[in-house]
Formats: C-alpha cells, structure tokens, sequence
C-alpha cells in the first residue's frame, strides 16, 4: 500500500483583503443593496423640506439622479481602492472611506451647480448648500462604515465558533477510531506477529494523514485513501470474510469532505455487519455527484435475529458526522440510516462545488 498521503495543490493565495470590514462593493448584491438605501435617502431628504399643495416629481428625479450617482461613483472608487485600504488600520482605513465620500459628494455638487441643475442660487445658498451634502454624505458613510465593521465582526465571531465547534467534534472522532483499530491490532499480536506489525505502521501512516488538517475538508481522493488505510488493518484481522464493492467513479477525485467521515461509515459497517457473521459478508460504497450534491451510501449485511446493537461510541460517530455536516454545509446537509433488502444503509448527502474549501460560516 502506497505510504504517500495524497494532498490536493493548489496555487491560489488568500486575498489580502479577506478580512477587511469593507465588503465587496462591486458585488451585484451590494450594489442592490446600496441602491434601495441611496431610494431612501432620497424619499427622507424630499419629505425633510416643508410640504407644498403640488408634489414636485421633477425635484424628487433630480435628487435620485443626484444621490445615485454619487453612491455609484464612491462604490467604484472604493471598490478600486479597497486592496490598497485593505492594508491599513480600520480607524485609518474607515476614515479615508469617508474623506472619499464626501470628496466625490462635493464634487457632483459642485458639477450639479455649476450647470445649474437645482437651478440658480445665491452665493450664500451655495455654501449653505455644500456644507449641508458634505455633512449628509460624512454622516451616512460613517453610519454605513460602522454597520460593516459590526457585521465584520459579527462574521468573524461566528466563524471562529463554528471552526471550535467543528474541531471539538472532530476531536470525538480520533479517539474512538485509535481504540478500534488497536484492538483490531491486539487480536492480531498472536496470531500473526508480522502482519500487526504492518497494521501499526498502517496505523502510523493513517493518523500522520488524518492530524494534518483538523476541522477541515479534504478532497474526495484524499478521504478515500485514509479509508483504504483503514481498511487494510481490518483485512488483516478479517481476511476473505472482508469483501468490498466501490462505486464511486461518478465522484469528482477534488470535491471536499469533511475530514475523517468515510471512515466511521466503514467501521460501523465492519464492526455490525461484517465481524459477527462467521461467513464474513460485503460492503458496499456507493458514491455520486449530481446536480452539485454529494450522495454517499456505505451498506453491509443485517439480519433480523442476528442483530447486534450499535454501541453508544458509534451513535456519537454518526451524531458527529450529521453535525460536522450541517455546521460546514448548512440545513441541507443530512445523514440518515434504513435496512431494507437485508442490508443496513448509512447514507449522507450535502450540496459543495468541486473545489476544496475551508470551513465558512453558513
């Protein structure tokens, strides 16, 4: 069995502006988002003046125009900006923002007035009129900066419990694993002194594997490998009783899982399917992709009247599984358990993209 623990490369590096507080305004959703506030701002300015018997929807066209059209440049401007601000402390960085928006503000003011576009005004109303939207924009994009920053923040915080939350789960594993596959070996100690010492050295090669990345996904290829690894100290102790059926070619080789959940299936599969029978049986691995869903099935012989009850350590192991699944994949992400046709069925199923991903806050 190859020693070589499969890694899947990748040549892309983080963004240094990941963390910053300020989203992607270029985003079609922020965008969106930005244009329904600019339609408020603008209703709040028109009802802000004194009411009068006719309703001036000329007004009302050219304040939208006016208000769009700065929320549309200081989006670019700081989209354009944003790896640069990125690199700067957040007081500094929120208060450049800022100095931005209200720059460009002035500036459509200043375009607005001199063709005139509000109509003539006296050269007090013009500086009265400057230093009120140079104090509308400061204001509002200060407003909306420290919304950013708070959900920033709030981001980080939820992704920072979900990744403690997804390792403590993960930590539940390990053990439970390392005690089966050692008394899979011990059973081995007499027999065929040889052959546990293979298992050891499968042993090591396995968790050497499995620590390198606690509470993140691995791609399909590598997820496999550890379970052959597995698989190989319980041939040693079962022999020929062991039989396995892999249908998994429908499987992209990079799609994530989660580290470490292939695995359990199988054991819970020898240990109640396979181990109490004399005549040993098959296990079977049924594997697709579609329409962005992985469908993993791990199934193995069950009789009624030989029925052995799955001990509390395996039902944490299934429990961990479905919750390591929905905290990295969401509410879609499910794990359920039938027999039928005289088999015991563990299935899971979750929506991912064929590309290696790190736990994200759903």
């Amino acid at each position: 069995m190859a020693r070589s623990a499969f890694r899947l490369k990748t040549n892309k590096k983080p963004a240094v502006d990941d963390d910053f507080f300020v989203p992607e305004l270029c985003e079609p959703e922020a965008l969106l988002s930005m244009l329904l506030l600019a339609e408020l701002l603008v209703l709040v300015l028109v009802l802000s003046e004194p009411m009068r018997p006719g309703f001036d929807w000329v007004k009302l066209a050219l304040t939208s125009l006016f208000v769009q059209w700065n929320m549309l440049l200081s989006a670019a401007t700081l989209c354009r900006l944003r790896p640069l601000l990125a690199q700067l402390p957040a007081p500094l960085a929120g208060g450049l923002c800022c100095a931005i928006v209200v720059v460009l503000c002035l500036g459509c003011t200043a375009v607005a007035d001199y063709f005139e576009l509000g109509g003539p005004l006296p050269h007090p109303g013009e500086v009265n009129l400057y230093l009120r939207h140079g104090l509308i924009s400061l204001i509002m994009s200060a407003l909306l900066l420290r919304y950013f920053y708070l959900q920033s923040q709030w981001r980080k915080q939820k992704q920072a419990e979900l990744n403690s939350r997804i390792e403590a789960l993960q930590a539940r594993i390990r053990p439970h694993f390392l005690f089966n596959s050692l008394n899979s070996i011990a059973s081995l100690v007499v027999v065929d002194p040889h052959k546990a010492e293979q298992a050891v050295l499968d042993l090591s090669d396995l968790f050497r594997a499995s620590l390198a990345k606690p509470g993140s996904l691995v791609s399909w290829r590598e997820e496999v490998e550890l379970a052959h690894r597995y698989l190989s100290i319980e041939r040693y102790r079962l022999g020929e009783r062991l039989q396995l059926q892999w249908e998994i070619g429908e499987v992209p080789e990079d799609l994530p899982i989660p580290q470490l959940t292939l695995q359990p299936l199988l054991e819970n599969a020898v240990v109640y399917g396979i181990q109490p029978r004399v005549e040993g049986g098959l296990v079977k691995v049924e594997g697709r992709y579609l329409d962005g869903e992985l469908r993993l099935c791990v199934s193995s012989p069950y009789e009624h009247e030989k029925e052995v009850q799955p001990s509390r350590g395996t039902r944490q192991a299934l429990k961990n599984i479905e919750a390591r699944l929905v905290a990295l994949f969401g509410t879609k992400a499910s794990l359920s358990v039938e027999r039928r046709e005289g088999r015991h069925f563990t299935c899971l199923r979750y929506p991912c993209a064929r590309t290696k991903q790190e736990a994200r806050a759903l």
